[in-house]
């Protein structure tokens, strides 16, 4: 006799249908699962065979057979555990094998019977939604995060009993309808530009940056507020639009870290990880690929304090999702693509004791240790970054003026002025900031006049800029004639994105 159920992978952070078949054959009993399954799916012999009997239904005699397919997709995790002892329950006929035909089910389920909450809910809810399903049964912790996808009757259950009154018809009371609470506004923070004293060429490159998507590299010495600026960052953001939340959340769901309450993730990404993380954990992978720290930063902000700490070879790797704004990770088990456009914001000190050009001239470093830490960051990768910005000490007096500074909702309405520029601009196509144009369209939208292109011909020449520093800069001008409100890009504006490639002008990007 023959069983079949529905469930879902995922396959890079898109999920896909998987038919979970049941079979049995008289002979010495044994339960085999095949269809490529990982260790801990391979262990689901055991806590299927657990929950059916602790819930008290009968399992199956004889020599049983699961197989899941497509069968040349490898297979991990424990969410197919339901799917697979409902399809046990129908080939021993305590269920009606054309009841499971209904629905996509998903769960881990624990030794008594009980149902876990399982990762990816929110790509598989989707994948079942296109494959034609109308209803999926999830646990209870993840219904909020199914019930984001339109036209899909959500099914909560905490115990496996439950899966199976659903399959028999008595499904209604499980109707999970989400209730109505206060949504959260994505831009309150605690941080506000109000509280940074001074440092009025870094509000406005993160002004800059926020506006037109660019990366920011801040250079200066320790206690300067480098970390401080870079945390404020988000408060001057735009909010996400429901397709870059949905994005968001997806990526979070398939990494585990969606709150089960939240439902969709409404406030753009902050992320800032140690600079002890590996490649891997920064750039996603493993032996199980999963979103790295540069895809959970998708529609948002990295922030990478002191980058020169970092792994070189890590840094390296993110040469390409700069540039490209996706990663592909290629595995023997085949090649992931994950998302990968976000807004990177570093900071680094401008020597190893972090005091070189302070005004009173404490450095410890001679210019070899100098040049060997700067060398950490590679002339290609320093390309890839639109401004770099000196932040010098504070003077005392301003340090604990009582004056506050302007706030970030000033700021955010001249970035969402400028934004809306971009909208119109870029309406139709696959761009939305004006540091995403790539190629001929950089010339196409980024045009400069005579006397701007002879200011950026004399910065070529005497700062040997690559085709790719020239382009970025470019970008970075329309972005700032867009903050002004104007049409065409002046000589000015190009004047003032020549002034944030510090670097460059140092000698320290070669």
């Amino acid at each position: 006799m023959l069983a079949l159920a529905h469930s879902a992978a995922m396959l890079g952070i898109d999920g896909y249908v998987v038919r979970v078949e049941a079979d049995s054959a008289a002979g010495t009993p044994s339960f085999s699962i095949i269809g490529l399954p990982d260790r801990a799916l391979a262990e689901s012999r055991d806590r299927v065979r657990a929950a059916i009997v602790n819930s008290g239904y009968r399992f199956p005699a004889g020599r049983v057979l699961v197989n899941l397919a497509p069968a040349d997709v490898k297979k991990s995790g424990p969410g197919f555990d339901l799917p697979i002892a409902l399809a046990l329950l129908a080939l021993d006929e305590q269920l009606d094998t054309l009841a499971l035909q209904r629905f996509v089910s998903l769960g881990e389920l624990a030794l008594d019977g009980a149902v876990q909450s399982t990762r990816g809910i929110l790509p598989m809810a989707i994948a079942a939604r296109n494959a034609g399903f109308d209803a999926i049964v999830v646990p209870r912790a993840n219904a909020r995060e199914a019930a984001l996808v339109s036209g899909l009757h959500v099914y909560a259950i905490a115990t496996f009993h439950d899966a199976v009154s659903i399959a028999l018809g008595h499904g209604e009371k499980f109707r999970f309808v989400p209730p109505e609470r206060p949504v959260a506004d994505p831009r309150r923070t605690d941080a506000d530009f109000c509280d940074v004293r001074g440092q009025a060429l870094a509000k406005r490159a993160l002004e800059i940056a926020a506006a037109g998507g660019h990366n920011v590299l801040m250079v200066g010495p320790p206690g300067c507020g480098k970390t401080m600026l870079a945390r404020r960052l988000p408060s001057i953001l735009p909010e996400m639009s429901v397709d870059e939340a949905l994005e968001v959340t997806k990526i979070y769901s398939v990494a585990g870290l969606l709150d089960d309450e939240a439902g969709i993730v409404t406030a753009r990404p902050f992320r800032a990880p140690h600079h002890t993380i590996s490649q891997v954990a920064l750039c996603g992978g493993g032996s199980s690929p999963r979103p790295g720290e540069i895809s959970l930063a998708q529609n948002g902000v990295l922030f990478l304090d002191e980058i020169a700490e970092f792994s070189r070879t890590a840094l390296e790797v993110m040469r390409q999702p700069l540039e490209e704004g996706t990663i592909a990770i290629a595995r023997a088990a085949g090649t992931f693509v994950y998302p990968a456009r976000f807004a990177l914001v570093a900071s680094m000190n401008p020597c190893p004791c972090g005091f070189r050009g302070t005004r009173d001239n404490d450095c410890r470093c001679d210019d070899a240790a100098v040049a060997k830490y700067v060398a950490k960051l590679s002339g290609p990768l320093l390309d890839r970054i639109d401004l770099h910005v000196d932040v010098a000490r504070i003077a005392y007096d301003e340090m604990v003026s009582r004056a506050r500074g302007e706030p970030s909702a000033a700021i955010r309405e001249r970035v969402l002025a400028a934004r809306a520029i971009q909208a119109h601009r870029y309406a139709r196509t696959a761009y939305r900031t004006n540091a995403a144009t790539s190629g001929a369209d950089v010339r196409r939208w980024c045009a400069l006049d005579e006397r701007a292109s002879a200011i950026l011909r004399n910065a070529s020449l005497k700062r040997h800029l690559s085709a790719r520093a020239l382009d970025r800069i470019a970008r970075v001008a329309r972005t700032i004639a867009d903050l002004a409100g104007s049409t065409t890009i002046s000589d000015a504006h190009v004047a003032e994105a020549i002034g944030y490639r510090s670097l460059e002008r140092r000698g320290m990007a070669a």
